[in-house]
């Protein structure tokens, strides 16, 4: 059975198979656009691989065991707030209730700096795979790329349990680094696939759903694990969460595509609009990118100013993921119970923000009252600085639990801002190379995640209401520092490098000819090289 027509649109130098028999009827199941079923499958991902990385940052707090300075002891703090967690009209104390809930035998004595270095473990993994994860989902698409890195991270988080209780801490550093490995690819093969998908005026939008997937990682993460451990123990939160990220699994295998033009049932309107109006794909018939430009890339001002931007973001980031659930249960001492549903609270406002600010900017472009440049220097300013001094007033709002919450929320939902900001900025100056770059600016600020809970580990040996105020000054003067340096230099237009046949060399490149492939001009023989060019 022939189940399609090639078809040629005019004004276009793209091919494609007209839909027909089952394909054409399955693709009349989805009401939405299967752009938007990817944006919603690929939130999820990102949902799934952040309940997996952040579930250990409240479940942590249960599998130690806690020690109560007393008056007279080295480190007692007079300051100390009131122990929320003692139950009222019983003889319970605390030391029951914390084994109670943790199944007492199971939990180990680590020291705030062992912590420390498990909670940063993830990341030691996690920057070495996004560059080779970007060259792979760029050549080969991202599909697999992110599925299967998902999945090692899914089968990962299924057997922590049973890794913590054979091997202790080694064992579990050693199965958080194998858990980055997999999850490095995630942003730099959705960025690819992203590149594909998302039409240029619905950028904005995209970057807000498929990246807002992180909050409801962040949400779920954060709620669940501690209603889980309240009533249980907390082995189930990795159980749990493990097996959701198998079940994603296997739907993404089923249901999404590395680009509209792979797609087995796509409606033959949506593909004529993507291929029209997604850079990436304009004039893409068997595209074969040139090699990455790396002698280009690696001197790129406004690349380098969009890392520094994400280094900060990702300092302030990690500081509330890893540690908001520590500094809720040790400072402020909320039981598991309260501190996971408000340590999810934040990302609950993150998460909303994302989408207003996405809306707000997306409108603001379309009617020229902004540039594209001007956009994400302005959200990026936004989520910098506004996060940075909220953390502090929570750390001067001393045992007033309401409104240092309140200052933490108002904290994550200024940060939304950052996903119409220099999140989707790679995507503007370098959509044809988005996985490489994307790669680049997540790997080398994920390092964040490395520094940031070993730092407030060696900060907080005490986990006082000082000791974790010396943190925050330090994390609000990244902020406002990696935010100066890429307000003065980050650019919103496509980068000459990323298609140099179009935009040629500058004047002032002396580094000689970037590598292209040797086919490059032969479906475009009026087409100058770009050694003419130069």
């Amino acid at each position: 059975m022939v189940n399609g027509a090639q078809v040629d649109i005019i004004g276009s130098r793209f091919k494609y198979e007209m839909l027909t028999g089952w394909r054409l009827g399955l693709s009349k199941l989805f009401i939405i656009p299967q752009r938007y079923v990817f944006a919603v499958m690929a939130l999820l991902a990102v949902a799934n691989a952040y309940t997996m990385r952040v579930c250990l940052n409240l479940a942590i707090t249960q599998m130690v065991k806690k020690t109560v300075a007393v008056e007279g002891d080295s480190n007692y703090d007079p300051n100390a707030c009131p122990d929320l967690t003692t139950v009222k009209n019983t003889t319970m104390t605390l030391s029951d209730y914390i084994t109670r809930d943790s199944g007492g035998s199971d939990l180990f004595e680590w020291s705030e700096a062992t912590q420390g270095l498990i909670l940063s473990s993830f990341y030691y993994g996690y920057v070495l795979t996004h560059i080779p994860g970007g060259m792979l989902a760029e050549r080969y698409g991202g599909k697999w790329v992110l599925g299967t890195g998902l999945l090692s991270t899914a089968i990962c988080t299924f057997i922590t349990p049973i890794a913590v209780k054979t091997g202790g801490a080694t064992a579990l550093f050693i199965l958080r680094v194998v858990e980055g490995f997999g999850e490095g690819p995630t942003m730099p093969a959705l960025m690819a696939m992203i590149s594909k998908w998302a039409p240029k005026a619905e950028r904005a939008r995209f970057g807000a759903i498929v990246f807002g997937g992180a909050q409801i990682g962040n949400i779920a993460g954060s709620y669940f694990s501690g209603l889980i451990m309240y009533d249980g123990s907390w082995e189930y939160v990795f159980y749990m969460f493990g097996g959701i990220g198998l079940g994603w699994f296997v739907i993404w295998c089923f249901i999404c595509y590395s680009t509209p033009n792979t797609h087995p049932f796509i409606s033959d309107d949506e593909k004529k609009f993507l291929n029209e109006n997604v850079q990436a794909l304009i004039h893409s018939e068997k595209q074969i990118l040139d090699p990455v430009p790396w002698k280009a890339l690696l001197r790129s001002v406004p690349l380098w100013s969009l890392i520094i931007a994400a280094i900060g973001h990702d300092w302030g980031y990690f500081t509330m993921v890893t540690d908001l659930p520590k500094y809720m249960t040790d400072v402020l001492k909320f039981n598991i119970k309260s501190a996971g549903l408000l340590s999810a609270l934040p990302y609950v406002a993150m998460w909303i923000a994302s989408f207003f600010f996405g809306l707000i900017c997306d409108f603001c472009i379309k009617k020229n009252f902004h540039s594209i440049k001007n956009a994400r220097k302005l959200y990026t300013t936004i989520a910098a600085t506004g996060p940075g001094i909220c953390i502090i007033l929570a750390s001067y709002s001393g045992c007033d639990t309401t409104l240092a919450v309140f200052w933490f929320i108002a904290a994550m939902t200024l940060m939304g801002a950052y996903y119409s900001g220099m999140k989707i900025n790679a995507l503007d100056i370098t959509p044809n190379y988005a996985g490489t770059t994307t790669a680049m600016v997540n790997g080398i600020a994920a390092i964040s995640g490395i520094i940031t809970p070993y730092l407030i580990g060696l900060l907080t040996p005490n986990s006082t209401l000082k000791e974790w105020r010396v943190a925050f000054w330090v994390c609000l003067g990244v902020l406002v520092i990696t935010n100066i340096i890429y307000l003065i230099f980050a650019k919103g237009e496509q980068l000459w490098w990323d298609d140099v046949k179009k935009h040629g060399y500058p004047k002032n490149w002396k580094h000689g000819p970037l590598s292209l492939r040797n086919n490059d001009s032969e479906n475009a023989p009026t087409e100058k090289t770009s050694d003419e060019k130069k």
